[in-house]
């Protein structure tokens, strides 16, 4: 079982395509839809008011 260069590039590739999703586009999905989620809750209670005591 011998590695080819081309083996080699695709190794690297995954590596980075892996480093991406896991370093920069995960967190800034979850940052994303946790700021959403606060900004849906803001204008929400805009129109409804804060929530009460029961």
């Amino acid at each position: 079982m011998s590695s080819s260069p081309s083996d080699a590039g695709r190794k690297r590739r995954e590596r980075n395509v892996f480093l991406l999703l896991a370093v920069v586009l995960f967190p800034v999905l979850a940052v994303g839809t946790v700021a959403a989620f606060g900004f849906a809750v803001w204008i929400w209670q805009m129109f409804s008011g804060p929530p009460t005591g029961g």
